[in-house]
């Protein structure tokens, strides 16, 4: 069993070090840079009058200057890779601690007709979501979302086991995760994907040839009035031909320069996780099958986004007045970029969603196996196909405090339903969620908190925070009926495992008792799974009469006049209530 605690210890060690031994060297670098710099200038001063030499002394200056400035930004770039790691490992021992409350949410994503969205604490503070997220890229996040809310019991065992596998690779998942957290990009993936399938080049097929014959030509030319063999006033009407030629497009070439301006980042920061994906070895089928769905038969999918990058940044590069100028005049570089542009998109553009698709999945997944390294005393369930849903031992809420938590055994068979009575705060809500949270999870692929479990799949639905709406004009009692009646009609349709806490609440006691019955009784009727918690003790009736029926609760009691839980699941009917003692405790009445 890993200690994920230590591990984080020594790797925010050992990238601190790392950050600070890039610090020095950056310092190091700016000061022999300034130094070469008025080296440079006092060598040209002092060589003035020979300007042979003082050229010379210019140039050497320049190409030390520019490799220290070269060496600086990959010392910086490193710098800043190894930040996003000491990041990465604080993150990690503050989340350890209890304290991941300022963390995203995720509220934005919560469904009120999603099958189980609202009710089980999946977004907002405090939530799951909030808990398990790592996602650095926005598309990441949103798969995140979608895995969380799929409801999908196909394909499990393949989940398990990529997650199991990355789970043994957590310096691997810290190095994609600290590159993913280095991406700033505001153009959203499926804009450049839309954009790239629907690109219509402009430029004819001359161009691929007219830019090196031109430049051949300006060579030739500037060869030739080196030597005083032509006059010196041709450059200047060859610049202007050359300029009539770009000039021809340009609107065009702007207007792709402005696009790709905006995809170059992307590019550039993507082909590094493309180039991890690649040069990593996965057990697991599922992520072999994502590495395959990048693999090109030419090249890598990591070199072929740097081709483009690059092609973008030359691309860019039309903004310098002297390249606009000199370059277009005499190389035609705008017509040659732009043609490179073009050629890449013509031979790419349709694969590019594949790979983005991969990129945010194994950023997704990153979330994944970090749980289950977080989390070693947790198990994966053993996925069957048997006449129980859920078997487990010892299970638990995940987010609760492993030293504080009270843990209960659970099996449930299929077309089973059970009734949870209990006091008020006796822990009926958090047992549901507890229950719903295992089915996701498992779902999901994750490990569970139990000791051990067996889990028949199934889909969850359920039923246990309504609201009214004065958008809608529905009331609270009509919201909660809407909610059963999507309930029935999603159970006719398929098996779900159904969650319910304390339904029909917007009627009087009377009525809310005898409607409860008969709901309870349909779903039995329909063959139906799940569990009910309830206050309305007459419910419990129900098992005498029907097989599929059983009786749980949650026990309080009144020890030395203070209330006392122990949060444990028992077999019968709670005959033990607190309202009364907790509103006398209170000085409410």
């Amino acid at each position: 069993m890993n200690h994920p605690l230590e591990y984080y210890k020594q790797q925010l060690k050992t990238y601190q070090s790392e950050e600070q031994k890039r610090n020095k060297q950056m310092a190091f670098l700016s000061t022999i840079r300034v130094f070469v710099f008025l080296a440079t200038a006092f060598g040209i001063y002092m060589l003035f009058n020979s300007w042979q030499f003082a050229s010379m002394s210019g140039i050497i200056g320049a190409i030390v200057f520019i490799y220290l400035l070269l060496k600086y930004t990959r010392i910086k770039s490193e710098r800043d890779f190894y930040t996003e790691l000491v990041k990465i490992n604080q993150e990690e021992i503050q989340i350890h601690s209890g304290n991941f409350h300022h963390r995203d949410d995720g509220l934005q994503f919560q469904e009120t007709n999603h099958f189980y969205s609202l009710d089980i604490d999946l977004f907002g503070r405090g939530s799951f979501f909030q808990y398990i997220n790592r996602t650095a890229i926005k598309e990441g996040t949103q798969k995140l979302v979608d895995a969380l809310k799929a409801n999908n019991i196909n394909n499990i065992k393949l989940r398990q086991e990529a997650i199991k596998n990355l789970n043994s690779k957590p310096e691997w998942r810290q190095h994609y995760a600290a590159t993913s957290a280095l991406i700033k990009v505001e153009t959203p993936a499926a804009y450049i994907i839309d954009w790239l399938k629907n690109y219509k080049p402009f430029l004819p097929k001359i161009v691929k040839w007219l830019p090196l014959v031109v430049s051949l030509a300006s060579f030739a030319l500037l060869g030739l009035i080196i030597f005083d063999m032509v006059d010196k006033s041709l450059i200047g009407y060859w610049l202007l031909v050359g300029l009539a030629i770009t000039s021809v497009y340009l609107k065009k070439i702007s207007d792709l320069a402005s696009h790709c301006d905006q995809l170059k980042d992307t590019f550039r920061q993507y082909a590094l996780l493309l180039r991890q994906i690649e040069s990593t070895t996965f057990s697991s089928e599922l992520l072999q099958q994502k590495q395959h769905q990048i693999q090109s038969e030419e090249k890598k999918a990591s070199v072929i986004f740097k081709e483009f990058s690059k092609s973008l940044d030359a691309l860019d590069n039309r903004n310098n007045l002297i390249s606009a100028i000199f370059g277009n005049g005499l190389f035609l570089l705008d017509l040659k970029n732009s043609y490179r542009v073009e050629q890449w998109i013509k031979q790419y553009a349709h694969k590019v969603a594949d790979w983005f698709e991969v990129v945010s999945f194994f950023d997704t997944y990153n979330s994944f196996g970090n749980f289950a390294f977080n989390h070693p005393d947790f198990i994966f369930p053993e996925i069957v196909n048997n006449n129980f849903v859920i078997k487990a031992e010892q299970l638990g809420h995940p987010l609760l405090n492993k030293e504080k938590r009270v843990d209960s055994d659970l099996l449930i068979d299929c077309e089973q339903f059970f009734i949870v009575t209990g006091a008020n705060m006796a822990g009926k809500s958090t047992f549901l969620r507890t229950v719903s949270l295992h089915i996701v999870m498992a779902n999901m692929g994750l490990p569970v908190c139990a000791k051990s479990s067996q889990y028949s799949p199934v889909k969850l639905i359920t039923s246990m925070r309504t609201s009214d709406s004065l958008t809608d004009e529905s009331s609270y009692f009509f919201s909660e009926l809407t909610r059963l009646k999507y309930i029935v009609d999603a159970i006719q349709k398929e098996p779900y495992f159904i969650v319910l806490d304390e339904i029909l609440k917007g009627t009087n006691s009377t009525d809310k008792a005898i409607g409860s019955r008969k709901f309870v009784e349909k779903l039995v009727a329909s063959n139906a799974t799940g569990i009910i918690a309830t206050h309305d003790l007459s419910l419990c009736e129900i098992e005498k009469e029907l097989d599929a029926v059983k009786n749980y609760y949650f026990d309080a009691e009144i020890i030395n006049n203070e209330l006392y839980f122990d949060y444990k699941l028992k077999g019968g009917v709670c005959k033990n209530m607190n309202a009364s003692f907790l509103l006398k405790k209170m000085n409410i009445v």
